[in-house]
């Protein structure tokens, strides 16, 4: 009787010690999945890479992949064709040269603009509007908005929308630059949700220090080298250097063979929301 105690003793002891060993085992590869799926959205800041004079950058993402999110940073195409883009924070005389140049070139832009520059710039963003340029919504306070919840998010781009419809009396056409270029998969849906497209880049130089502008040349240099079929240029209104270099930018860009389209005519961009 004690020996059968004893063996009943010893299987328990082993049924206990197995039934450990394999319940840590399935919670050690279990614990990963539950960790990753309960980690919040990345934080993305949008980068290229220029791999290739010429050649469209890699990015932080392919151009189909973007597109789920109704998000463009460019054109697939083999057509030497730009959209060119300009993100406006503030007004410091360099607009006017921009829209100048511009309209000599019958170049159409996308200008994105935060509540400041509204409130600050109103009759330059009307000629915007005459002379047929988009005007897209970069937020109204410029935040990083990549982690910002729907509530938040959307009260971002509708305070700038209303101050819009007042200053210019029609809605703001539903193109987005995320401020700072930073992003998530969330604040793209987001973005999608409420019907706009976000506008990313695939082209750009370091042009928005105000106290170390970039000569001419430097500018010239990247601008020139870079450019690609099916661009997204993104420059800033604030630069100096551009304001004095675009007519001539547009000139070597049109004699190197491209030509320039609205957002409105990016074959993806175009369609409504999905």
């Amino acid at each position: 009787m004690k020996s059968n105690r004893k063996a009943l003793s010893c299987l328990a002891v082993l049924a206990l010690f197995a039934g450990s060993f394999f319940l840590g085992r399935f919670a050690a590869q279990v614990a990963p999945t539950i960790s990753s799926a309960i980690q919040p959205d990345a934080e993305e800041n949008w980068g290229l890479s220029f791999q290739e004079e010429g050649k469209l950058p890699q990015a932080n993402s392919s151009i189909q992949e973007m597109e789920k999110y109704n998000a463009y940073y460019a054109e697939d195409t083999q057509e030497k064709t730009l959209y060119l883009t300009f993100d406006c924070g503030f007004e410091n005389g360099n607009t006017p040269a921009i829209l100048d140049a511009l309209k000599k070139h019958n170049a159409k832009a996308a200008f994105f603009v935060v509540g400041n520059y509204l409130e600050t710039s109103p009759d330059l963003v009307k000629r915007m509007i005459a002379e047929g340029h988009i005007v897209g919504n970069h937020s109204f306070h410029h935040p990083d908005m990549s982690q910002m919840g729907k509530e938040a998010f959307t009260k971002e781009l509708g305070e700038l929308e209303t101050l819009y419809q007042q200053t210019v009396g029609t809605p703001i056409e539903k193109y987005y630059r995320p401020p700072q270029g930073k992003y998530s998969k969330s604040s793209l849906q987001l973005a999608k949700d409420l019907g706009y497209k976000t506008i990313f880049w695939s082209l750009a130089y370091v042009d928005w220090n105000q106290d170390n502008q970039p000569t001419h040349e430097e500018a010239f240099d990247k601008l020139l080298k870079r450019v690609h079929p099916g661009a997204i240029v993104l420059l800033h209104n604030t630069s100096k250097t551009n304001g004095e270099i675009l007519d001539e930018l547009l000139t070597k860009w049109e004699g190197m063979g491209y030509t320039f389209k609205s957002l409105e005519e990016l074959p993806a961009a175009s369609g409504a929301g999905n």
